[in-house]
């Protein structure tokens, strides 16, 4: 199962970021096929104004509480751009497996990816802590 696998909304402030840095992007070919899954997950997203975003959807700059799907400890992580992707701070890349998964998706949901190294991943969205839209925070 991948990432396309689920119906998700995005802001159309999201959308055209993401399409603009994946326009920008030249990459080795494992690279190359995760940013062409995250280009297939936003044309196929319905896209919503900022305003519009229910506040249980990851967005970019989001702050998630996830959990291994299997019922694992919980951690929080925050859905980033790769300029700002720190895994040791929790900041997940979008053009990252486990962000390309994430993206879009409502609480409740479970992210499941292909890692790099072939592993298949799954984590259950808990909760989100922190929104910016729903923060009304519409230019994050």
């Amino acid at each position: 199962m991948t990432a396309n696998d689920f119906n998700r909304t995005i802001t159309d402030l999201d959308h055209v970021r993401i399409f603009n840095m994946l326009r920008r992007q030249s990459a080795d070919a494992a690279a190359a096929a995760q940013a062409e899954e995250l280009s297939d997950l936003i044309d196929a997203a319905e896209v919503v104004r900022p305003q519009e975003i229910a506040g249980d959807i990851v967005t970019m700059y989001s702050k998630l509480r996830v959990a291994d799907a299997a019922g694992g400890a919980e951690r929080s992580v925050t859905l980033v751009y790769p300029a700002d992707a720190d895994a040791a701070q929790g900041m997940i890349s979008v053009l990252s497996p486990l962000g390309t998964a994430l993206l879009g998706l409502r609480a409740g949901e479970v992210a499941r990816w292909r890692g790099i190294d072939g592993k298949e991943g799954a984590l259950e969205v808990r909760a989100i802590e922190f929104q910016p839209e729903a923060s009304g925070d519409y230019t994050a």
